[in-house]
């Protein structure tokens, strides 16, 4: 049996490769002065421990592996502080179909990152992967609250109750009143329930007592009631959540000032954005790798020099869905930059597309902002106004003087 050689001009002086799994592992060893091996593990905390231990007593420096789910994680944790771990996307390493087992994957793997042809993805520092957790998290319940509030609703429409009606929000201040009344008393009135309704509701009287008289059964009321508790309990965990951000962002003071000067970002966009990029921009080599990383900016794909889909890429989505989200309220501002974009390109582009380049705005803005820590400068309403009018009177000028006419400049 022929043993296996480095044919190929080596980069890392000793590699592992790892194709990880939820159960095993499979590690492949490669590299100068050392015996091509492959062994499996366990993904235990223990054998993962001994694992270690057998790459140290064999000097090996570099681990690269997939990023495959969650599974990488607690990896990561054990071997992160003594090895340098390459994560890689597993698009950008599959190998040739046909005949593929774990074994192959991982000398496949091992013998890309002695050769350096392997990219890892960016890993933000513990304390950002722990704040990414939390408004990761936090973004799931909210969404789970709005779902509750959907089927409360159905409830509601079903028992013939039409509060959505008469009200702009079933759940404001005077609507949860009345829903707390009608989930709790079995034979309630609905003239008894005008007095919760303040005078800025601009539904008339009569209206609104129609609204509340529905045909309530047992069957909704204890629907209703299941509901009610379970978005109490969403809404007190969340709570909790957003006291951990508290805490866990007290050291990010002055980026989160910074950040929050951009117009459409508030507080929590600002902790969203820092959650998922980190604060170390020297993980970016400029402005446009953050753009491509986080999915904001097109793709290239040329063909027989035509240049095909302008999709963006994949990318973050937690981090794209954030900035559409930041997008649509800058669009929404006034007197600003992002609001004269937005309507100089909504016409040619779409909503969306438009929403993605201001997105994509948003995040250059914070990439200067995080890495230099200096405040945003509001370019005005009148900026694009402005660039036009200069294009405008050169281009005249230039026409005017190649027909003779002399151009007077009045002071």
């Amino acid at each position: 049996m022929k043993k296996d050689t480095v044919a190929f001009e080596q980069v890392v002086s000793r590699g592992c490769g790892m194709d990880v799994h939820k159960e095993i592992v499979v590690v492949t060893i490669q590299g100068k002065g050392i015996k091509t091996m492959t062994k499996s593990f366990h993904t235990y905390t223990s054998s993962l421990i001994k694992l270690r231990d057998w790459l140290k007593k064999h000097k090996v420096t570099h681990i690269a592996m997939e990023s495959t789910g969650v599974y990488w994680k607690p990896i990561y944790n054990v071997m992160g502080d003594d090895f340098e771990i390459l994560l890689v996307n597993a698009r950008h390493v599959k190998n040739v179909p046909g005949h593929k087992t774990d074994k192959k994957d991982s000398r496949w793997l091992c013998k890309l990152l002695l050769s350096g042809l392997l990219k890892g993805s960016y890993i933000p520092e513990r304390k950002i992967r722990e704040l990414r957790d939390l408004t990761r998290y936090r973004k799931k319940l909210v969404q789970m609250i709005s779902s509750e509030k959907n089927r409360f609703q159905k409830i509601l429409e079903d028992a013939n109750i039409k509060l959505s009606v008469v009200l702009s929000d079933t759940f404001c201040k005077t609507g949860l009143k009345m829903l707390n009344v009608i989930v709790n008393q079995e034979n309630y009135q609905a003239k008894e329930l005008l007095s919760m309704v303040h005078g800025r509701v601009k539904a008339n009287r009569k209206d609104i007592e129609e609204a509340l008289t529905g045909y309530v059964t047992n069957h909704h009321r204890s629907m209703l009631k299941m509901i009610w508790d379970n978005m109490i309990r969403i809404e007190d965990t969340l709570l909790e959540v957003e006291i951990a951000i508290e805490q866990a962002t007290a050291s990010l003071g002055v980026e989160l000032d910074l950040l929050q000067q951009i117009p459409g970002v508030g507080k929590n966009g600002a902790i969203g954005i820092i959650a998922e990029i980190g604060v170390d921009m020297s993980q970016f080599p400029d402005q446009k790798h953050l753009a491509s990383w986080a999915g904001m900016c097109p793709g290239s794909n040329q063909s027989a020099g035509k240049n095909k889909s302008g999709r963006i890429t994949y990318g973050n989505k937690y981090l794209r869905s954030t900035l559409v989200e930041l997008g649509w309220a800058a669009s929404r501002t006034k007197n600003t930059y992002f609001e004269s974009k937005f309507k100089s390109m909504v016409g040619r582009r779409g909503k969306k597309k438009t929403i993605i380049a201001l997105g994509h705005k948003i995040l250059i803005a914070c990439y200067h902002i995080i890495k230099d820590k200096v405040d945003y400068k509001e370019l005005g309403a009148n900026h694009l106004n402005n660039f036009r009018r200069d294009k405008l009177l050169a281009y005249y000028k230039k026409q005017l003087t190649n027909l003779g006419e002399e151009i007077i400049q009045v002071a």
